[in-house]
C-alpha cells in the first residue's frame, strides 16, 4: 500500500519527464537516422557503389574495435555518475574523462597495430593500411565523446545531451557533404574522421562542468574509482558480443537451410519491429537508467520506479503496436516493396512480443543500476541460447510466420527469467496495476494480429483507434503537469 501511495505522489512529475525525454530522444534518433540515410545516399550518387562499400567496411571495422576497446564505458559509467553524491561528482567526472582518454588511446593503438591486418582481411591487399592508420584518430575522438555523453546522461543533463548529439549528427553531415562532392572516393576516410571530430567538439561545448575536487586525484585512485564501471562495462560488452554471435549463428543456419532470399526477408522483418520500435526503448532509457541508478540502494523506490516506468512504456507501446499491425502492408511497401509482403505475418506476430520486451526491459535495468554485471551476463547468455533454439524450432514448424511467434515465446521466457532475478535476488516487486496492464496489452495486441491476418484491416483499425484514445486520455493529464 505504501508503494502504491508513493507511486501516486511521484507519478505525475516522473511521467512528464519520462514522456518528454522519450519525445526528445525519439526525435533525435529519427534525425540521426535521416542524416545517416542522406549520407549514404550522397555517397552512392556522387561516388558510387565502391564508395558505399568502402564506407561500410571502414565503419564496420571501427565499430568492432570500439566495442572491444571501450569496454562499454559509455553505458556503464552512467550508473556511477548518477549515484554519486554531490561531494563525489567532480571526482567521478574527472575519472570518467581520464578513462575516456586511456581507452581512446588504447583503441587508437590497436587500430594502428592492426592496420596491415585489417587491410588484408577487409580488402585482401595492403593498399588500405594507410586508411586504417589515419582512422585510428576516430577511435580516440569517439571515446572522448562517449565519456562526455555518459556524464551528461548520468547527471541528467538531458537537454545538453540531446542538443550536443543533434549538432554532432547534423554538423557531421554538413561538413562531410563538400568532401563527398569535391574529393569523391578520397573523401571516405577524411569524412569519417570529420564526423567523429564534429561529434567530439559538440560534446565538449556542452560538457557538464565537473568543478574542482577537494584533493588531487592520483593515478591509483583513477584506476580504483574506474574499476567499477570498467568491470560492469566488460560484462555488458560480453553480453553484446554473445547477442551478436547468436544472431550470426541463426542467420548462417537460415542461409544454409533455406537461402539468401529468406535471410533477407528475416532481416527486413526483424529490423522493422525490433530496431524501429526499439527507438521507444532507447529514448526512455536515456532518462530511466540514470534515475534508477540514483535510487539503487532503495528496493522500495526502485520497485516504485520500475512499476511506474512499465506503465508508461506499455501505454505508449499499446497504440503503436496496434497501429503497426493495422498498417503493416503499406509500411512494408513503402520501406521495401511488394515482394516483401511475405513478411507481414512474421512482423504482425513479432511486434506483439515487444509488449513482453517492455516488461522484461524495465526489470532488467535493475541489474545494470545495481552494477550486477555477472548476473546480467548470465541472463543475456541464456536469452541468446533461447533465441537461437526457439527460432530454429519455430521456423521448422511454420516458416517465416513461426519466427514471429518465436519472438513472443522468447521474450515470454526472458521475462520469466528476469522476473525471478528481480523478485528473488533483489526482493523487489511490480504493482498489480502494471501487471494487469501488461496482460491486457498482450491480449489486445494478439487479437489485433490474429484479426489482421484472418479478417482484414477493419477490426485492427478499430482496436488501434480505441487504444490510441485510451492512451492519450491516460497520459495527457500527466504530461501537462
Amino acid at each position: 500500500m505504501a508503494a502504491l501511495t508513493d507511486d501516486r505522489r511521484r507519478k505525475p512529475g516522473v511521467t512528464s519527464i519520462a514522456l518528454r525525454a522519450m519525445s526528445v530522444f525519439g526525435g533525435l534518433q529519427v534525425v540521426q537516422i535521416l542524416c545517416s540515410i542522406i549520407r549514404v545516399k550522397l555517397v552512392a550518387v556522387w561516388i558510387g557503389a565502391a564508395g558505399v562499400g568502402l564506407f561500410g567496411i571502414y565503419n564496420s571495422a571501427l565499430e568492432m574495435i570500439a566495442t572491444i576497446s571501450q569496454l562499454g564505458m559509455r553505458n556503464s559509467a552512467v550508473r556511477d555518475i548518477a549515484g554519486a553524491p554531490p561531494s563525489r561528482f567532480a571526482v567521478i567526472a574527472i575519472v570518467i574523462r581520464r578513462w575516456s582518454w586511456m581507452l581512446g588511446m588504447l583503441g587508437a593503438v590497436v587500430t594502428l597495430a592492426c592496420a596491415p591486418l585489417l587491410s588484408r582481411l577487409s580488402f585482401d591487399d595492403s593498399n588500405h593500411t594507410g586508411g586504417f592508420v589515419v582512422l585510428s584518430v576516430a577511435l580516440l575522438l569517439t571515446s572522448l565523446t562517449g565519456g562526455e555523453q555518459a556524464i551528461m546522461q548520468g547527471a541528467r543533463k538531458l537537454r545538453r545531451l540531446a542538443v550536443s548529439s543533434l549538432w554532432g549528427a547534423v554538423g557531421g553531415l554538413l561538413v562531410s557533404i563538400p568532401m563527398y562532392y569535391w574529393w569523391r572516393i578520397d573523401s571516405i576516410v577524411p569524412s569519417i574522421i570529420a564526423y567523429a571530430a564534429v561529434g567530439c567538439v559538440a560534446a565538449a561545448v556542452y560538457r557538464v562542468p565537473a568543478g574542482k575536487p577537494d584533493s588531487r586525484i592520483t593515478t591509483r585512485e583513477t584506476i580504483a574509482t574506474g574499476r567499477g564501471f570498467i568491470v560492469l562495462g566488460f560484462y555488458m560488452t560480453l553480453s553484446v558480443f554473445i547477442g551478436m554471435l547468436a544472431s550470426y549463428i541463426f542467420v548462417s543456419y537460415l542461409n544454409v537451410t533455406a537461402d539468401t532470399t529468406v535471410v533477407g526477408y528475416y532481416q527486413a522483418g526483424f529490423t522493422l519491429f525490433n530496431r524501429y520500435v526499439g527507438l521507444v526503448f532507447t529514448s526512455i532509457a536515456m532518462e530511466f537508467y540514470p534515475r534508477l541508478a540514483g535510487v539503487e540502494k532503495s528496493s522500495h523506490r526502485t520497485s516504485v520506479y520500475v512499476s511506474h516506468e512499465m506503465g508508461i512504456v506499455l501505454w505508449v507501446l499499446l497504440p503503436v503496436v496496434c497501429s503497426f499491425i493495422t498498417l503493416a502492408k503499406p509500411i512494408v511497401n513503402i520501406l521495401y516493396s511488394s515482394e516483401f509482403e511475405i513478411i507481414i505475418p512474421f512482423i504482425s506476430w513479432g511486434i506483439v512480443g515487444t509488449i513482453l520486451r517492455a516488461v522484461s526491459w524495465c526489470m532488467a535495468f535493475t541489474m545494470l543500476a545495481r552494477g550486477d554485471g555477472r548476473v546480467f551476463l548470465i541472463t543475456e547468455s541464456v536469452s541468446a541460447v533461447l533465441c537461437v533454439t526457439l527460432n530454429i524450432g519455430f521456423y521448422h514448424l511454420w516458416g517465416l510466420s513461426g519466427l514471429g511467434v518465436s519472438y513472443i515465446v522468447w521474450y515470454l521466457f526472458y521475462t520469466i527469467i528476469v522476473a525471478i532475478v528481480y523478485y528473488r535476488r533483489y526482493g523487489m516487486s511490480v504493482n498489480r496495476r502494471a501487471i494487469s496492464l501488461a496482460i491486457v496489452s498482450m491480449a489486445v495486441c494478439s487479437i489485433a494480429a490474429a484479426a489482421s491476418l484472418t479478417a482484414g484491416w477493419a477490426i485492427p483499425a478499430l482496436i488501434s483507434a480505441a487504444t490510441l484514445l485510451l492512451s492519450f486520455r491516460h497520459l495527457r493529464p500527466m504530461l501537462k503537469r
